[in-house]
């Protein structure tokens, strides 16, 4: 069952001043719960934060900035969290780029797989020794339907040999839904009493259709609202993975309709063969030399 009062939880989401980060941060801050809103645009979640606690004025609500395209702004982000705080219940890994052009982050990846991944792997590691000390402490990673059929591209990583961004884009959350599985599996074999536990929104009317600054027209707008889902219901998956008291982590989380698409939480079964612990553990161990951030699975 869920969890109806999180008073006292500390909560971390990245990417949270819209979409489905906006819509988890603001269920959660209505369920008693302390969230910060991890965000590169600190102005937009300002604006965010006002709205949010305008329907939940005893709220509790901070604005901190996080770059995951840039990994001094995530080490700097982790740096200032672990000043200020002393716990870290729930960490939600939402926030994402989806099929730009061509593009790298600040150290040279990808701007996919580099910000979906890369980004909030570091962001992880650099956070789990807080999350190690709170007890039964929760991360939550945003995977995609996109991870169906897509594959690690090892050889091209940063897309240097060849670049197509819906390839890379669902290698990212491929990666995604492999790091939340992976270290899952980590966490259980050193004993630390952390769930990680991956999500997706199904198709959302929040995540298609916009490529850099520019909306879709308004005739697929509406479209879009018939047939996908609202950002509110595609938030259900990350809200359930990240307080269902019955999950024992390592599971995938998504909507119970037809595909996958749209509907209510369930627990969800990833495309077939999707768990090759080969492909888990090079992953890891290439995310571990990228981003230079090792994971402290010491159980102290």
């Amino acid at each position: 069952m869920l969890e109806k009062n999180l008073t006292g939880k500390r909560v971390v989401i990245t990417g949270a001043n819209s979409g489905i980060g906006y819509e988890a941060a603001k269920a959660l801050v209505e369920k008693g719960a302390e969230v910060i809103l991890a965000v590169r645009n600190e102005q937009k979640a300002l604006a965010a934060k006002e709205t949010i606690l305008k329907g939940s004025p005893k709220g509790s609500l901070v604005v901190m900035g996080l770059n995951l395209a840039d990994l001094k702004s995530v080490r700097e982000f982790a740096q200032n969290y672990c000043s200020r705080f002393h716990s870290l219940d729930i960490l939600i890994n939402n926030a994402g780029v989806m099929i730009p052009p061509y593009q790298t982050t600040k150290d040279g990846f990808e701007m996919q797989f580099g910000t979906n991944h890369l980004g909030h792997f570091a962001l992880t590691g650099l956070l789990l020794p807080l999350l190690k000390k709170t007890p039964n402490s929760r991360i939550v990673t945003l995977s995609s339907l996109a991870h169906r059929g897509a594959t690690i591209f090892f050889d091209n990583l940063d897309g240097s040999k060849g670049y197509k961004a819906m390839k890379f884009y669902g290698q990212s959350k491929l990666a995604n839904l492999l790091f939340a599985k992976e270290f899952d599996n980590r966490l259980k074999e050193h004993g630390i009493l952390a769930k990680s536990i991956a999500c997706h929104p199904g198709i959302s009317s929040t995540n298609l259709f916009k490529v850099g600054k520019k909306d879709a027209p308004g005739y697929l707008k509406v479209l879009m609202n018939l047939f996908l889902q609202s950002p509110k219901m595609g938030a259900l998956p990350t809200i359930y993975a990240a307080i269902e008291s019955s999950l024992d982590g390592g599971e995938y989380i998504g909507p119970d309709g037809r595909g996958n698409r749209k509907g209510n939480p369930t627990i969800e079964t990833p495309a077939s063969g999707v768990y090759n612990q080969e492909t888990m553990k090079k992953l890891w161990d290439v995310s571990e030399k990228l981003t230079g951030v090792v994971f402290d699975f010491t159980n102290a």
